[in-house]
């Protein structure tokens, strides 16, 4: 006599949602604390930016307090004060909205620019794969600090010229990313059935070759933030970054270390901050590259 075996059918919808690329993802990214940990700490690093000006009752750029400067840490001034009597907390968040939008743009503009270039040298290869391999070598010659001193000369600096010097060199590593995973990609026969179906190379290489390199540019591009971060704060450190009375963590390092000797805290929290953010996102970076290798599933 047999008996038959009935199956929940929510627990059959999971099974099948986890068989899926993304819930294997999923499966895989939950299985790493450190990961997690890190994309929990960015976005609230992201929540703070936004709100953490808006919230305090200072104004980062025009509030004074000259009886308070060079004021530590207290219940009024969870950072302390600055030399001209400003508040360093209010100042670190809108210092880290300045950064991080930085970083953020700059990371899309990289995406943009390489998944394009990457994806047509790849997908046409031979001379022109050749020309643009070569001019991508031109361009990667040309020391980028050489470049923002050349924009800082002839724009105003800002936000928008810190962007645009990264950008010019910064899209470079995400093309040949790109370019050799198309390459690899462009010999499998779902390509060449689209081509017999008449599919022109824009829409291949934007329907069917950029989505299936989307895993790997995913983490080059949370991979990259940090050095857009870590870009910004060292051009804002060495005075050619954002202009004054805007801030961000490189500015308010570079203001910090005039009195480090006398006052620490001016210096050490603007470096912590950067210091883990960098660490976060290439932590939560390293998560997602192993959470999307297919060699890892079990």
């Amino acid at each position: 006599m047999s008996t038959s075996t009935a199956v929940d059918p929510r627990i059959a919808k999971s099974n099948d949602a986890l068989r899926t690329p993304m819930g294997e993802f999923w499966r895989k990214f939950k299985k790493q604390p450190v990961a997690m940990a890190a994309g929990i700490f960015v976005l609230f690093l992201i929540v703070v930016a936004i709100l953490g000006p808006v919230i305090t009752p200072f104004d980062p750029e025009n509030y004074f307090d000259y009886d308070m400067l060079n004021e530590g840490p207290s219940a009024a001034h969870w950072f302390g004060v600055d030399a001209l009597g400003r508040d360093i907390f209010t100042r670190i968040w809108m210092g880290g909205r300045v950064s991080l939008t930085i970083a953020v743009v700059s990371a899309l503009v990289d995406l943009i620019l390489g998944s394009i270039y990457g994806g047509v040298s790849g997908y046409f290869g031979g001379t022109l794969d050749i020309i643009m391999m070569r001019l991508l070598e031109i361009i990667n010659g040309i020391p980028y600090l050489i470049i923002v001193i050349l924009l800082m000369m002839i724009l105003r600096p800002g936000m928008m010229t810190i962007i645009i010097a990264y950008s010019l060199v910064g899209w470079i590593p995400m093309a040949r990313l790109v370019r050799g995973q198309v390459v690899a990609l462009k010999q499998q026969e779902y390509i060449a059935a689209a081509e017999a179906m008449g599919a022109g190379p824009a829409r291949i290489i934007a329907r069917h070759l950029l989505p299936n390199t989307l895993s790997v540019v995913i983490v080059r591009v949370t991979l990259s933030i940090p050095s857009a971060i870590f870009s910004e704060a060292y051009l804002s450190y060495i005075g050619l970054g954002i202009p004054l009375p805007m801030c961000s963590w490189g500015s308010l390092a570079q203001l910090g270390i005039e009195n480090f000797r006398i006052y620490p805290y001016q210096l050490i929290i603007p470096a912590i901050c950067i210091s883990l953010t960098m660490l976060a996102f290439n932590m939560f970076g390293d998560g997602l590259r192993d959470a999307f290798d297919p060699r890892l599933r079990r």
